[in-house]
């Protein structure tokens, strides 16, 4: 089924099951950490990306790339990364980009940060001191949780500040319209401290930087670690009314 036109979207009326709708699309959306290989149709993928470039963006610059990687693509970038990630000496040498996360971590942000991290390692029995397990963990995120596509976003070095936060804008947007058909996602930064790795494996030019990865598939139902549903501020914990 072909997507509507913007013309018909816009005529069409909102109405109760609509909002709840969306609603639901975006009260479901988690980081999910473990995936079914049931693949998802390139046409599926397509119509996801399609409504996410409708996302706002200063003066319609538009600023994203995506590189869908599936198959033996997928494979060959997780072996390459995981190969590194598992080698110390190698791995030190790699390094972000840019500064997704603080050097200095203050209340209440690192509170919420490390509460996430040990819900998740309880859920999975991952102890504290259990430094091998951690690892393995993390080194989940380059095997994309199992999922059967993943997705590499990148964005031209020319762009500034402004044109991040447009991007963030087109993430949500994938990710909203991957659950509107029942898929799931996992925005990955983990991806970022390997972008060598990545840009050699897409052929990226100079001029282009990676933002972030992503997992997309349909979430495995029997993995204990889709449970974990992170916790949000309430409303009133960070909006100010001025009247």
């Amino acid at each position: 089924m072909s997507l509507p036109t913007v013309a018909d979207a816009l005529a069409a009326p909102v109405t109760p099951a609509t909002t709840a709708a969306v609603d639901a699309a975006l009260l479901s959306r988690r980081s999910i950490r473990a995936f079914l290989p049931t693949p998802v149709p390139r046409a599926v993928i397509e119509d996801i990306l399609a409504l996410a470039s409708r996302a706002p963006s200063g003066t319609n610059t538009q600023p994203w790339q995506v590189h869908v990687l599936t198959g033996e693509k997928l494979a060959a970038l997780s072996r390459d990364i995981l190969a590194v990630h598992d080698n110390p000496e190698e791995r030190a040498t790699h390094s972000e980009e840019y500064a997704y996360y603080p050097t200095e971590w203050v209340s209440p942000y690192i509170d919420r940060r490390r509460k996430v991290g040990w819900d998740l390692y309880s859920l999975l029995g991952i102890g504290k001191a259990d430094k091998a397990r951690m690892h393995a963990q993390h080194g989940r995120n380059y095997a994309f949780f199992g999922a059967p596509v993943g997705l590499m976003f990148t964005i031209d070095r020319v762009m500034r500040q402004g044109s991040w936060l447009d991007y963030g804008m087109f993430l949500q947007n994938v990710m909203v319209a991957a659950r509107a058909r029942g898929l799931d996602t996992c925005p990955q930064a983990a991806f970022t401290q390997f972008h060598r790795v990545i840009a050699r494996h897409l052929a990226l030019p100079e001029s282009q930087m990676l933002v972030c990865g992503m997992s997309l598939g349909h979430a495995d139902p029997a993995a204990v670690e889709n449970t974990l549903i992170t916790e949000r501020e309430p409303v009133a914990g960070f909006t100010h009314f001025h009247e």
